[in-house]
């Protein structure tokens, strides 16, 4: 038996690594994946524009203007002359807020009474909008904290000093880039493995690989493992930049990640089988893979949280392996999560891959009937 598999392993090996197009594909557009993702996909809005429309000629309209244009997150003040210049302005995109500052702004501060500002976000980027609302609110909550009235009464006004655990300065990157690790070997697992037997079916290979000595299991093993090896060849990379190039903290055990990794390519590597099973095509197994890979992402936690999802929606996520495997990965890079709970993340990946290798050893057997 052993030396069957390792034969088929070898030879499942060979027909990705020797074909020139299936290498470009395994080793180009990860990479460059990992490193456009690491820094395109981000939630944090930066490099942002803002109108202001200051009819106030006091200290404090100026102090404003000058805090707002001192942020890191906003790249270019645009000064309006007018309400219309503002509206242009949202309407057309060119900037995404816009602050109205009144004429009695400076003059209702020095008097101690309530000063307004006005902020128009544009809707239609309503994420970002929040986010910059967000900003501004902050921008003038600092100003009137050194305003006469805002000194008067801070002796009254309980403060509130956030600390953020596991990553201090809120680096994006952090955040990121383990995500990449799990979301890419499974782009990559679920492809490679979908497309082996479909690919036998075209080459005219797969009944003689139905007629050889190799059992189901046999079969099954040997399509699983190489793209195991595959999968734990780019994660390896992935740790490798993500430690070296982007400094993100490796706190947890290597040993934990690597041998919930197995597991998780396996019920990849289970996925792809399946799908594989039932496509006739290459290009059926490519489109079922991706079939499962967008709501997958879409599930797992990488953009949004689990909790926000509609209560109806949330079981739906429990066979989706990369939502435990992000766990996973980012607790142990950031959190040194012990051994329990990368357990507890680990068991449902082996059910996972149980069913889904259940499921193709069915659907071979149906062909040989």
């Amino acid at each position: 038996m052993w030396t069957r598999l390792y034969a088929l392993i070898v030879k499942e090996l060979l027909a990705v690594l020797r074909d020139p197009k299936g290498r470009a594909i395994l080793i180009g557009p990860p990479i460059v994946q990992l490193l456009v993702f690491s820094y395109a996909a981000t939630l944090e809005v930066r490099n942002v524009d803002v109108m202001i429309l200051n009819r106030d000629s006091g200290h404090w309209g100026q102090e404003l203007i000058e805090r707002i244009d001192g942020s890191p997150t906003f790249r270019k003040i645009e000064i309006a002359g007018s309400q219309a210049e503002v509206r242009v302005a949202i309407d057309n995109q060119t900037a995404i807020a816009a602050v109205e500052i009144g004429p009695d702004f400076s003059r209702n501060i020095e008097a101690g009474a309530p000063a307004d500002l006005q902020v128009v976000l544009d809707g239609r980027r309503s994420n970002a909008s929040q986010i910059v609302a967000g900003y501004l609110s902050q921008i003038g909550a600092a100003l009137a904290a050194e305003t006469p009235a805002g000194k008067r009464a801070g002796a009254d006004i309980v403060s509130t000093v956030p600390r953020n655990w596991f990553n201090p300065n809120l680096t994006y990157q952090w955040f990121m880039v383990p995500n990449l690790i799990a979301s890419i070997a499974l782009l990559i697992g679920l492809i490679v493995t979908a497309l082996s037997i479909a690919r036998e079916r075209e080459l005219g290979t797969f009944d003689q690989l139905m007629v050889s000595p190799l059992r189901i299991h046999e079969i099954l093993i040997g399509k699983l493992i190489p793209p195991m090896m595959i999968g734990l060849f780019h994660i390896t990379v992935y740790i490798l930049a993500a430690v070296f190039l982007f400094d993100v903290p490796l706190r947890g055990s290597l040993f934990l990640l690597y041998g919930s990794a197995i597991f998780y390519l396996g019920s990849v590597a289970g996925l792809g089988l399946f799908i594989s099973a039932l496509s006739m095509t290459q290009q059926q197994a490519i489109l079922g893979a991706f079939l499962f890979m967008v709501p997958a992402m879409l599930l797992s936690g990488f953009a949004t949280p689990i909790e926000n999802m509609p209560g109806w929606l949330q079981p739906v996520t429990l066979v989706n392996p990369l939502r435990y495997f992000l766990v996973i990965v980012k607790g142990v890079f950031l959190k040194d999560i012990p051994l329990s709970e990368v357990v507890n993340q680990t068991i449902p990946l082996a059910l996972i891959a149980a069913v889904t290798l259940s499921a193709a050893a069915w659907l071979f057997r149906r062909r040989l009937e």
